[in-house]
């Protein structure tokens, strides 16, 4: 029996012959509707009917007659021999939606694991890569696809498919299998590898699936693996990435993304350009941000609002006004309307960078806009104006703002009340704060300062007591600001009032320090009210406080002046006051030697060897000055020669005294007071006369360095006794021989040894014009400098 068959759903066609010793054999190839069934059963009738066993050999047949396989059962299929079916005399191969086809039912019916593997190894036809990428297009079931994948990969026909890998790349992310994404893309990269196949469309497609799921640190690896492997990456691929690293808050990653693009020579999309440059410029890389803007706008895409608002926002607050206003004029060309937040944004910034003009005629626009300023836009244009000195807009705007129904913060009223208190405007500074106090608003610390010393500097005393007295009912400590106020009277130099305000201090128990109570003494010193200066100074004594020896000598050198006897009863009584001992000196220097038990010369050396020279040199050399003076007034010449003398071996006057050798002697005495500069000439030129005359050493010159106010006393001293020394602008100055023949003359040893002339005719004329202007009696505030050659040594 001869049959020819042919199964529509294998696409085969055989022939075979089927011989039976066994007439009652059967054969089933159709089933009860007429198709090929798989299933046959050729079996002996005396077998069991349960039996599903081949008991006869099949013979199979080629066309030609000849013998292909004789066997029981089906023959084994060989690859290679059965792909294909004969048209007549022609062998044609299987049709691929036939292999396609079976592929597909196989894996449809097997999944996976080894007898899937088993059926596909016993097909009757070689697949290729385009069965497998159509079977894989067929299949719906993502496992099925990658088993059927993994087995195509083991076989010797397989090559790298990039097709093949976006289709299977399709289903693993229809079925969001990222983890087998992950799995075949690391497949991947080793195929790559291995045949240098070219992947570019599955490895972007693979990192674009990943970064749409928002896997980012998953897509960055894969995208670093793509770039070690030397892919080139799509720009739709570095879109993703960028915009996956944004929407997740790592704009630096996605930074990272945009160089390695721009070095690929990629460029943004619009959504990219819309979430790029609001991040760039929010991070602070307003350039990038720039550039990347005007890029978008020569690759014909229309900025969008948020675009415009973060340049605008970030180039404002970055100080780059100019950029910021141009992108402001040039998104209105583009027809956008701008917002009241990017107008708050614009007006900030200008007015922070103190550009208040265009801070204003923003602020004219945005009210021209329909837009309403708020609170904080109101607070900074008032304050901002009334720091800048334009009292006339603050106030104007402070009035918008109160007619808007807007109350006014305790930091606006302080801006306005400090600004009309600097401008000296009491009546409106005065009018604010009592608006300040009946809204309920309390006054700051630095309001009250403020209008504390306005009216302080308007001598506005009882105004300023009940400001302070509110102040100090708000809870605020007062003591420092009515100090300050005390001090703008001192330095005002109205004494009376400062005095009055000292007088309410204490009434309120407001309590001041000791330094401000030494300035107001000194005050009412140098305005001669002696009688009010010996209270504060005892005050100043009580509360610990010590008296110093520049205080001490500036009270001293008020005495030297004094010519009223009551005045000097005041000062000796103040010089009393301070407990120094320094007055202790002065009342032992006038004394007799036996109550000091000790000769003036041994009393004045104890006295200057307490002295701290490291810390109170200048104090000291003010003190000598002053002293010699008082000295000479009072007549002790001797007394005053022992405290120059004194003072000069302890080196309070270093270059005074200069001998070079037979050349030239001088004596300066440009930096000493009348008396000092009289006493050190007298003693000096004494000492001169001793080595001329005794030793027989005579200089060439010698020289009375004295400056241009001191000369004049100097020269009429030494006129009364003739003296070769010839007046110059600033120097006396004899030959040496000269001054050796008027040493020998009996009236000038006399005049040496003995006092100098009349006191009345000399120190007593116009005292106060003689004194030079550089003299010690004029105390600085400056500390004195220390004796630093004498520590070294």
């Amino acid at each position: 029996m001869l049959l020819f068959y042919r199964n529509l759903k294998h696409t085969r066609k055989l022939v075979e012959i089927h011989r039976f010793r066994n007439s009652s054999g059967s054969c089933n190839l159709f089933n009860s509707k007429g198709i090929y069934s798989s299933s046959r059963n050729f079996c002996s009738g005396g077998k069991s009917p349960n039996t599903d066993e081949w008991t006869e050999d099949v013979q199979y047949l080629d066309e030609s007659g000849h013998i292909i396989y004789s066997g029981k059962g089906i023959r084994s299929v060989e690859p290679g021999l059965d792909d294909h079916i004969m048209v007549g005399g022609l062998k044609k191969p299987i049709l691929n939606a036939s292999a396609v086809a079976k592929l597909v039912e196989i894996v449809k019916r097997w999944k996976w694991g080894p007898d899937m593997e088993t059926q596909l190894d016993k097909l009757q036809f070689i697949p290729n890569m385009t069965h497998i990428m159509q079977a894989l297009k067929v299949m719906e079931d993502s496992d099925a696809s990658l088993s059927l994948f993994r087995w195509a990969k083991r076989q010797p026909w397989y090559k790298p498919s990039d097709v093949c890998y976006i289709t299977l790349f399709d289903k693993l992310n229809q079925s969001r299998d990222f983890d087998g994404i992950q799995s075949v893309f690391d497949d991947m990269v080793l195929d790559s590898g291995e045949n240098g196949a070219s992947l570019f469309n599955a490895y972007n497609r693979v990192i674009q699936y990943l970064a749409k799921a928002e896997k980012f640190e998953v897509a960055f690896c894969c995208f670093k693996k793509i770039q070690e492997s030397g892919c080139i990456v799509d720009t739709g691929t570095y879109n993703s990435l960028i915009t996956v690293f944004l929407n997740n808050g790592l704009p630096y990653k996605a930074f990272e993304i945009y160089e390695n693009m721009e070095k690929a020579g990629c460029s943004l999309d619009a959504s990219s350009y819309e979430l790029m440059i609001p991040t760039l410029a929010k991070s602070g890389r307003l350039d990038a941000a720039f550039k990347l803007f005007q890029q978008m706008k020569v690759s014909n895409f229309r900025p969008g609002f948020g675009i415009f608002a973060a340049l605008v926002d970030s180039m404002g607050k970055a100080g780059r006004l100019d950029t910021s206003l141009k992108v402001y004029t040039e998104m209105q060309g583009f027809g956008l309307r701008p917002s009241a937040t990017m107008f708050v944004s614009l007006i900030e910034s200008f007015v922070k960078a103190g550009k208040l003009d265009t801070a204003l005629r923003l602020w004219d626009e945005m009210k021209k806009s329909g837009f309403r300023p708020n609170y904080g836009l109101y607070t900074m244009i008032v304050e901002s104006h009334a720091k800048s000195g334009k009292l006339d807009i603050a106030m104007s705007v402070f009035s918008d703002m109160e007619k808007a129904g807007f109350l006014p913060t305790p930091s606006t009223y302080a801006s306005l009340l400090e600004m009309h208190s600097a401008s000296g405007n009491v009546d409106a500074a005065m009018k604010l704060y009592n608006s300040m106090t009946n809204a309920d608003l309390r006054p700051g610390l630095s309001t009250y300062t403020a209008l504390l010393t306005l009216l302080a500097k308007k001598k506005l005393l009882d105004v300023s007591a009940k400001i302070l007295l509110e102040m100090k009912a708000m809870g605020y400590s007062v003591d420092v600001n009515a100090s300050d106020v005390l001090m703008v009277y001192i330095k005002d130099g109205s004494v009376d009032l400062a005095l009055r305000w000292l007088r309410f201090m204490g009434s309120s128990a407001i309590r001041t320090n000791n330094f401000i109570i030494r300035q107001l003494f000194e005050s009412c010193m140098k305005s001669g009210l002696y009688e009010q200066s010996k209270p504060l100074l005892e005050t100043y004594v009580n509360s610990a406080a010590k008296v110093d020896l520049i205080l001490y000598t500036s009270i001293l050198a008020h005495l030297v002046r004094c010519q009223d006897e009551n005045n000097e009863r005041h000062l000796m009584s103040i010089l009393s006051a301070t407990r120094h001992k320094a007055h202790a000196f002065m009342c032992g220097l006038f004394t007799g030697p036996e109550q000091r038990k000790q000769s003036v010369l041994s009393f004045v050396r104890e006295f200057f060897q307490g002295i701290d020279y490291e810390l109170e040199e200048g104090a000291s050399r003010y003190f000598v000055n002053v002293l010699l003076n008082y000295l000479v007034l009072m007549g002790q010449i001797n007394r005053a020669r022992c405290v120059w003398k004194v003072a000069y071996e302890n080196k309070l006057f270093p270059k005074a005294i200069v001998f070079d050798q037979h050349i030239a002697w001088s004596l300066d005495v440009r930096n000493l007071s009348v008396g000092a500069a009289l006493i050190a000439v007298l003693h000096t030129l004494h000492r001169f006369r001793k080595r001329m005359l005794y030793y027989g050493v005579v200089p060439r010159r010698i020289k009375l360095v004295t400056g241009p106010t001191l000369k004049i006393v100097v020269a009429q001293m030494l006129s009364s006794v003739e003296s070769p020394f010839e007046v110059s602008k600033v120097v006396l100055r004899a030959p040496g021989d000269a001054v050796m023949d008027w040493f020998k003359k009996p009236i000038v040893q006399q005049f040496l040894l003995n006092e100098i002339p009349s006191r009345a005719d000399i120190l007593m004329h116009k005292l106060n014009i003689l004194f030079p202007s550089s003299a010690p009696e004029i105390r600085s505030l400056s500390p004195p400098k220390p004796r630093v050659a004498g520590k070294a040594l």
